[in-house]
């Protein structure tokens, strides 16, 4: 079964430089591409480790066009199969991929065109990849390079374990002279080494690149009334393009039939869909049709929209990992983004329960341990940036100066005062009442159920009246925090004193609180700002973006990203010279595009 030929030497005619510059567009490569490119020229295997956006399919693409023969580039879903492929036609690259929504005469023709060696890179399943059909068909091509994406998916410590990906070691006893390179956005120390392992990498050049995304904004608010938290912030984004995580389906369907009726242009996208319906809304969010997406994770990895403003999680996610993937889809073309989440702590013990599920005691405990962290995060009063690259292993000294934390930091007063009224009123109403309740009591609510049990006559009624019920329960979910209350989940969530409350209500122990967040102010920024660019081009330049994307078929981003535009925007070209010095702009681009868009300027400039 093993295919016997080494990798031939590198063409010589073209460099990693020119390929980058003439297709691509760019001027210069970003950190550890050049390393990763030059090692798999050299016939090295890889592994490469980039954030999202920061250029991991580059690595292969560029030495894809030097090498001889065929990259095959195994990808887990066809809607980013299909973006890739369209991305690369655009900038002229003979691309193609092989999936089950092509019909077989289709298919037969890219067969045809990989044996009269026309196609340079071919996208395909794993699934597909190690049938025995298609591994009999690889016999017989010259194959310069396999690139595995989502390559954690490898791993039984990954935290997107996938089984058909496990197998993909069968290359390397198959194929052993070609060189193999694995990619991914997310894995710690131990799926690093589990991947080489798996994968059969021998002598890999390893580059794990930095794991953060400056671009970002990370920001927990703490969760009051979600939904009303969640159309504050869309108000400010101005017809954004953005993704809303939720951990069930049914809330997905409500929070996007909300937000419709509210005149957003949103939709929701889950498993329990149609696949027609699922592809439909992917593929208009990826046009700009539809500007928010409410998902359950099921709107995952086939996500390769450069401009998504903002992904907000409804929900704690279950691990850093999907955490730092999900929040990574924001803000892939480099300009700034939001990261939001609303967490609340009852919401922990919730999700614990989930894992119970799990018969494999070790993968439970390793799950266990990955929640836990996250729990970490979202409750850290610390950079949260900080925790994010320290999780990977990526240990920085400094604040970032872009998180809430950094930018608003908690303040900190003295809150033995109200933890005594709040601790008290749970001992008063006998320990039998979850937070709700407890905070009616401490408001003086006037209702039927406190009347009957006659909560209306004790000494903490109204006690905390000056409050605001966001205010209590910040306050509370504190208490619970320090662990001077537990909800005992066994019987409806209900307030519990501990020991540790005891020093606090007779007054022997001062308690730090932080001052309760009601409301979060996101200031909207213009994204595009640093280019210092013609607004008004700028619009009539998305336009015809989207006019020509649509006529062609592909998403807005294929044609142009909109940092290029505002690019055009600032130095407004309007000759082939000029026009090749935009970044993102390459020779098929050019002569694909340059004569619409220059056109375009130069009727700005004279009007």
């Amino acid at each position: 079964m093993e295919n016997q030929q080494a990798t031939q030497p590198v063409m010589q005619q073209q460099t990693p430089h020119s390929v980058l510059s003439s297709v691509f567009g760019y001027k210069q490569f970003r950190a550890g591409q050049e390393q990763v490119i030059d090692a798999v020229l050299a016939g090295q295997d890889c592994l490469v480790l980039m954030p999202t956006g920061g250029g991991k399919s580059l690595c292969y693409q560029v030495p894809a066009l030097l090498l001889p023969g065929i990259t095959i580039v195994v990808s887990p879903l066809i809607s980013l199969m299909q973006d890739q492929v369209a991305q690369l036609k655009a900038q002229g690259v003979a691309a193609a991929y092989i999936n089950n929504s092509q019909s077989r005469e289709e298919q037969q023709l890219i067969y045809q065109g990989l044996h009269q060696g026309q196609i340079k890179i071919l996208y395909v399943a794993p699934e597909r990849l190690l049938t025995d059909d298609f591994s009999t068909r690889l016999q017989h091509l010259n194959i310069g390079l396999f690139a595995i994406d989502e390559a954690h998916c490898v791993s039984h410590w990954g935290h997107d374990f996938r089984p058909h990906y496990y197998r993909l070691g069968q290359l390397k006893q198959r194929f052993s002279h070609i060189p193999i390179m694995a990619l991914t956005a997310t894995a710690d120390i131990a799926t690093r080494n589990d991947i080489v392992m798996q994968l059969g990498l021998t002598n890999a050049h390893i580059y794990t690149g930095s794991f953060d995304r400056p671009n970002i904004r990370y920001t927990i608010e703490e969760k009051f009334k979600p939904l009303s938290q969640l159309m504050r912030f869309l108000k400010e984004q101005k017809g954004q393009s953005g993704i809303i995580y939720c951990s069930s389906r049914k809330r997905v369907d409500d929070i996007a039939e909300k937000l419709v009726d509210a005149g957003y242009n949103a939709a929701s996208y889950h498993a329990g869909l149609e696949n027609e319906q699922r592809t439909f809304v992917q593929n208009a969010f990826a046009r700009d049709d539809i500007h928010i997406v409410v998902a359950t994770v099921a709107f995952g990895m086939g996500i390769n929209k450069p401009n998504v403003r903002f992904v907000i999680h409804y929900d704690i996610p279950k691990n850093i990992e999907s955490y730092y993937q999900e929040t990574g889809r924001a803000g892939r073309d480099g300009l700034s983004a939001e990261a939001i989440m609303y967490f609340d702590p009852a919401d922990v013990p919730r999700v614990k329960r989930f894992f119970d599920d799990i018969p494999d005691e070790q993968r439970r405990k390793v799950e266990e341990q990955r929640f836990n962290a996250m729990a970490s995060f979202a409750e850290a009063q610390t950079c949260r940036r900080q925790i994010l690259l320290n999780y990977f292993s990526e240990y920085q000294g400094k604040p970032c100066g872009n998180c809430d934390i950094c930018l608003n930091p908690p303040k900190q007063f003295d809150g033995t005062e109200l933890a005594q009224k709040a601790l008290s009123c749970v001992y008063r109403v006998e320990q039998k009442f979850g937070m709700g309740y407890v905070i009616e009591v401490l408001r003086g609510a006037n209702t039927i159920r406190i009347r009957e049990n006659q909560h209306d006559q004790l000494s903490t009624f109204g006690l905390g009246k000056d409050k605001s019920v966001e205010y209590w329960l910040s306050i509370l979910r504190q208490l619970i925090h320090h662990g001077l209350l537990h909800q005992d989940i066994t019987q409806s969530s209900s307030l519990r004193l501990t020991e540790a409350a005891r020093p606090v209500l007779k007054g022997d122990f001062a308690l730090q609180l932080a001052e309760p967040r009601l409301e979060v102010k996101h200031v909207y920024k213009d994204k595009l700002a640093r280019f210092n660019y013609d607004k008004k081009l700028f619009a009539k330049l998305r336009g015809l973006r989207k006019e020509l994307a649509d006529a062609e078929d592909v998403p807005p981003y294929v044609v142009f990203s909109d940092a290029t535009l505002a690019e055009m925007a600032q130095k407004m070209p309007t000759s082939d010279a000029e026009f090749l010095k935009v970044s993102g702009v390459g020779f098929t681009k050019l002569n694909k595009y340059g004569a619409y868009f220059m056109n375009a300027i130069r009727m700005h400039l004279t009007s």
